[in-house]
């Protein structure tokens, strides 16, 4: 019998709980007689009733598996304590938003048994967002994978399942700045992208910030490509290029014209301020790579977690003597 683990990732949303469970747990049992299957629920660091709901069904479903972590770490960080602790074959991670429907995990299942190691959802439709959300989302994947060294899927979330294989290889990575798609990208396997039509929130309001984008955004650029440096480097060849042209007129002018005025005062302060504004910014992107490498120089633990409801000795999963990175009994 094949063991299906579920992560979802729970920051803040009591009134989606109830819903959720519902809809995820006939999902999973409508896999039929030859699969088994666990829910793993990450609350990050949510103060409403969010953390005292899960535990409920913690207590009254023996495969639902609450982690608790001791604040909010963010939603990537959210899913890695999800996968560090599922025991199943397979993994599949998903939203507790429902915008992503739960029924699509069969059609990943029946993939998975074809031989794919990832099945990812591809969004074909993306209902209840706005339009300005739509053409940003569009065009920030385009524009992270023209950037990017690693091919990446567009128009794709977290919400994918993962071959074993593929979930131990991912454990073992373990950077702070954390773009998972991205970083499943990287790790190759056999992928699929499975097209599905995205719902609307079915209560609250989403918790993905301007700046919570903006900084997922950077960490999916920053993560997987030097090319940002490289861009610095073209750019200021092209300023000082265009610098010696201006001085090569400037000369010509005053041999062509040595008694001309000499006007321009404000298109010099023109240049002046866009010559310190690119290097502000080219300092800026240089101090993101630096700030990365000194961020991952602490080697601190992805997450701290506060409590575990739901384990038994068995599937509890054990930290691992050298990173502190929980380790299934089978040694994987």
């Amino acid at each position: 019998m094949k063991l299906v683990s579920t992560v979802v990732p729970i920051y803040f949303e009591e009134e989606m709980i109830g819903e959720l469970y519902r809809r995820l747990k006939g999902a999973l049992v409508a896999l039929g007689d030859g699969f088994d299957h666990e829910i793993l629920f990450v609350n990050d660091g949510s103060t409403d009733d969010s953390l005292p709901r899960l535990r409920v069904l913690a207590d009254a479903d023996p495969r639902v598996r609450v982690i608790d972590l001791s604040r909010n770490f963010g939603h990537q960080l959210a899913i890695t304590a999800g996968i560090d602790a599922a025991s199943g074959d397979a993994v599949v991670v998903i939203d507790g938003d429902l915008q992503d429907p739960p029924e699509v995990i069969a059609e990943m299942v029946g993939k998975w048994q074809e031989g794919y190691g990832v099945v990812y959802g591809q969004r074909r439709s993306r209902a209840g967002e706005s339009a300005l959300k739509r053409v940003t989302a569009r065009w920030f994947y385009r524009l992270l994978n023209s950037l990017s060294d690693t091919p990446l899927p567009l128009d794709t979330g977290d919400f994918r399942l993962m071959d074993r294989a593929v979930v131990d290889a991912l454990c073992s990575m373990r950077e702070e700045a954390r773009y998972m798609r991205g970083m499943v990208s990287w790790l190759g396997f056999k992928q699929y992208a499975l097209p599905y039509d995205r719902d609307a929130r079915f209560a609250g309001t989403t918790k993905y910030t301007l700046s919570r984008m903006l900084r997922l955004a950077t960490n999916g650029v920053t993560s997987f490509s030097a090319r940002p440096l490289t861009l610095m480097i073209d750019f200021g060849v092209l300023v000082t290029l265009a610098a010696l042209a201006v001085l090569v007129w400037a000369v010509v002018m005053r041999i062509a014209r040595p008694d001309a005025v000499v006007q321009g005062w404000a298109s010099t302060m023109v240049i002046v301020l866009f010559l310190g504004g690119v290097q502000l910014i080219s300092l800026g992107v240089l101090g993101v790579y630096v700030g990365r490498v000194f961020m991952e120089s602490k080697r601190r633990p992805l997450y701290v977690v506060s409590g575990r409801y739901g384990f038994t000795d068995h599937n509890a999963p054990q930290p691992c003597p050298h990173c502190g990175r929980p380790v299934r009994e089978n040694g994987r």
